[in-house]
């Protein structure tokens, strides 16, 4: 199956009309579109009245398309947001993303919105399957878009939706979206007393809705239309629990108040840096708790980094969950200091990379702008990033309040850090986290790179295989080595020294004449990673009563239970040598799971990284 979505053919009425090819129906009334989103969708879910007195409200949506649908709700929500904190959350699904350009065609009928279209335009997302968060944390608002299928988007998503705009292209032309299945996981997603609109009044829709509980009315149509539907649903169906992923918020995240305000970061870091962003976008009261007197001083402090996608052949959720990450983490960077867009050439090291490598141009998982093949069986990787640590997250630490050189003494009980009381505290401390919780049995790697700071002045460039070089104005750095430090001693060698130069030799960069003419400068520090090298994102499980009430799985029995949590204490963990690609991606996590709001990846990827299934994993295994 094809990996990337097929963007809609599109034909243009003389009045301005957008019509998809596909359907033959129209995306809107051309003249009256925006009318009718606001008799259909807003006045339909009671909007803004059902928000009034509300920190965090959720609105979701069958289909995206040209997006005008969320930018009336955005000009509705600046007219009357609740409060200067209070936050509005939109989620929505779309199976064939427009190209951009005719997007911005379609929007540019409405000038009234005009200010408001270029904000999102200019986060279009790409035609590629995944969910993808954007975030205007001064207007308080977010979309959570999934792009795929909406029959396996919509059960794997995790939210509750205070409103539904029930949307898409018409029943009769559009039977999968408006399939038997989908009125049971409206209810599911539904929050108590949620409220739904749409324009149409088929009876499938009508018999759909009262299946799933709601409670149906017809309304004056709008326009040509003579009727319309508004539902409400007062007891929405349950979720069975999930025990792969420890609750949190997760079976609350209706956001029907923000109780947890106050939030205590331990770790200055990557990781912490981008729960910190997160967590202050969102309208939290951030403050970071870092031992060291600088930011960014373990891992992350690489005069350079790199951020690149790693890709993978198959379609498996860890292939698919890295795509998310790579590009919320570019989209979280590319208006911060300390970036530079770059190509970067990834050489094949072996013949099993050229196959690799093979397959994937075969199925691209990123669109032509973002990845093109080359010479020797090699891949090009536009619009990936040179980073700058020292100014990256310092940016990324905007807005918290910066507690350095400050040991964070940790009562996880009490819910305490240095005796000051927090709602909620993310440990974000890499190896450090193995003093307080032992069983997570993190592993610490020792990466070193060399660095050259005077070279000749040069364009940004990039090129790896298996290692990596990078140039940028007069700096250089290359490498790193990633071996086992099971004693956590953290010093640089001549043996990791040789074998950096050995993988400069090998990548061949233009600049090496440059590396051998200054002294390198050798950097070495401890990557935490995990036993199957995926994250730690989410509530920090009560081990031993997680291990009491799992017991069964020893025995096959099934366990119908969310996992325990510590409550209150988050952890993110385990980025290993993808801090700068994990760190945007996990801090949307912990935000919705702390504050409220819809998670920004689907359910199998949430449990890929929840901590609790390194405790299912042992149990498993008899290791536990």
């Amino acid at each position: 199956m094809a990996r990337l979505l097929t963007p809609p053919e599109i034909d243009w009425r003389d009045d301005g009309t957008p019509v998809a090819r596909a359907h033959d129906d129209v995306y809107f009334t051309a003249g009256d579109g925006l009318a009718e989103t606001r008799a259909v969708f807003l006045q339909g879910c009671g909007l803004p009245e059902a928000w009034r007195g509300r920190e965090v409200y959720t609105v979701a949506e069958t289909g995206f398309g040209t997006g005008l649908n969320f930018l009336a709700l955005w000009q509705l929500w600046e007219m009357h947001r609740p409060s200067p904190t209070a936050r509005l959350h939109f989620v929505s699904f779309e199976a064939f993303p427009l190209h951009v350009e005719d997007a911005a065609r379609a929007l540019a009928s409405w000038p009234e919105l005009e200010e408001l279209a270029a904000l999102l335009i200019s986060k279009w997302p790409g035609p590629v399957q995944g969910v993808r968060r954007m975030v205007w944390p001064e207007a308080g608002i977010s979309l959570t878009l999934h792009l795929g299928d909406i029959r396996e988007a919509l059960p794997a998503a995790r939210f509750r939706a205070d409103a539904w705009f029930l949307d898409g292209f018409s029943p009769a032309k559009n039977e999968d979206m408006w399939g038997e299945w989908i009125y049971p996981e409206l209810s599911l997603h539904s929050a108590p007393g949620a409220r739904l609109g749409t324009f149409t009044v088929a009876g499938a829709v009508r018999r759909g809705l009262a299946g799933a509980g709601f409670e149906v009315t017809r309304q004056p149509g709008h326009g040509r239309k003579r009727e319309r539907l508004e539902a409400t649903i007062e007891t929405p169906m349950e979720s069975p629990p999930d025990p792969r992923i420890a609750p949190g918020t997760i079976r609350e995240w209706s956001g029907n108040g923000q109780a947890n305000t106050r939030i205590a970061v331990i770790g200055g870091g990557i990781a912490g840096a981008s729960a910190a962003r997160a967590m202050v976008d969102a309208g939290a009261e951030v403050t970071v708790f870092d031992k060291e007197t600088e930011v960014a001083s373990g891992a992350s402090g690489n005069k350079l980094a790199l951020l690149m996608p790693r890709l993978d052949a198959g379609d498996t959720v860890q292939a698919r969950l890295l795509i998310d990450a790579y590009l919320a983490a570019r989209s979280a960077y590319e208006t911060l200091p300390g970036v530079t867009e770059t190509d970067v050439r990834q050489l094949p090291k072996d013949d099993t990379d050229l196959a690799r490598f093979a397959k994937l141009l075969a199925d691209p998982p990123l669109p032509l702008e973002d990845l093109e093949s080359i010479q020797n069986g090699g891949l090009l990787h536009k619009r990936a990033m040179i980073l700058r640590p020292a100014q990256l997250i310092p940016a990324l630490l905007a807005g918290a309040n910066l507690r350095l050189g400050e040991t964070a003494n940790l009562d996880m009980e009490a819910r305490t850090v240095n005796g000051e009381a927090f709602d909620a505290i993310i440990l974000a401390t890499a190896m450090d986290t193995a003093d307080q919780l032992p069983w997570l049995s993190l592993v610490a790697r020792l990466g070193q790179v060399e660095w050259v700071g005077d070279a000749t002045a040069a364009p940004p460039d990039a090129v790896t295989s298996g290692t990596y070089a990078l140039a940028h104005g007069t700096d250089r750095l290359w490498g790193a080595t990633f071996e086992p430090a099971p004693a956590g001693i953290i010093e640089v060698s001549d043996a990791a020294r040789a074998e950096n130069a050995q993988g400069l030799e090998a990548l061949s960069p233009w600049w090496i004449r440059d590396a051998r003419d200054h002294t390198p400068v050798s950097r070495a520090a401890l990557r935490a990673t995990t036993v199957d090298r995926l994250p730690l994102v989410g509530p920090v499980p009560d081990h031993a009563a997680a291990l009491d009430l799992f017991d069964g799985l020893k025995k096959g029995r099934p366990v119908n239970a969310d996992a325990p949590v510590l409550p209150g204490i988050f952890i993110v963990n385990g980025f290993g040598a993808r801090g700068f690609t994990w760190g945007p991606w996990a801090g949307g996590i912990l935000s919705a799971m702390i504050l409220g709001g819809p998670a920004p990846t689907p359910a199998d990827a949430l449990a890929a990284v929840s901590p609790v299934r390194l405790i299912l994993r042992a149990l498993k295994r008899g290791d536990a």
